[in-house]
């Protein structure tokens, strides 16, 4: 299995700032930054973790509320270039929300997780809340959820296999009987709500 060192600060201060600048270039027309170049402009340059091919995704929050998450559960392109394409479509192809506009911009904050790889469990006992993010597959039914959302939710494991379950259009207790695990940590950081 692959390993990935952890981000740093600098990096994960850097890959939110990114994300931002691509934000907000989106809502005025401006193309997405180019990683290299927006790193040499602030006199950086893109670190090696920065370069990994990684799962990431993107979560966007306004005032405290969902507005748009959409990943990738497996690395196919550098992270920094995940991260961008990542924000792009949970700005504006999320299929839940309409696509953001400029006067949401105020109060939405951005949060970026960097996923570790996959790895098989041989059955639920070896998830564990709110450790591990997990991929409920059934079937041709397949549903996500990202670590953190147990613990926003309260949920304990049961109840996250539950709604992960519901998530893949299954039914509640789908979990139980003939589904495939597979669980990844996610390293996340988040822009401060109260700096909007």
């Amino acid at each position: 299995m692959i390993a990935f060192a952890p981000l740093t600060a600098q990096e994960r201060a850097f890959l939110l700032r990114l994300a931002r600048a691509t934000l907000n270039g989106a809502v005025g027309g401006e193309p997405p930054p180019r990683p290299r170049a927006f790193a040499e402009a602030a006199g950086a340059t893109l670190s090696p973790p920065l370069l990994e091919r990684r799962g990431a995704f993107v979560t966007l929050q306004r005032h405290g509320r969902l507005r748009g998450c959409i990943g990738d559960i497996v690395g196919t392109a550098p992270l920094c270039e995940a991260v961008i394409a990542n924000t792009l479509a949970a700005a504006f192809r999320d299929p839940r929300f309409l696509p953001l506009t400029e006067d949401e911009l105020p109060g939405l904050t951005l949060e970026i997780s960097a996923l570790t790889p996959l790895r098989p469990v041989a059955d639920w006992s070896g998830i564990e809340v709110p450790r591990h993010g997990v991929v409920l597959t059934r079937g041709n039914a397949r549903a996500v959820f990202l670590p953190q959302v147990a613990a926003e939710q309260g949920w304990d494991r049961e109840t996250l296999l539950g709604q992960l379950s519901l998530k893949a259009g299954l039914p509640p207790d789908a979990w139980r009987r003939g589904a495939w695990f597979h669980i990844f940590e996610a390293e996340g950081s988040g822009e401060d709500p109260s700096q909007d």
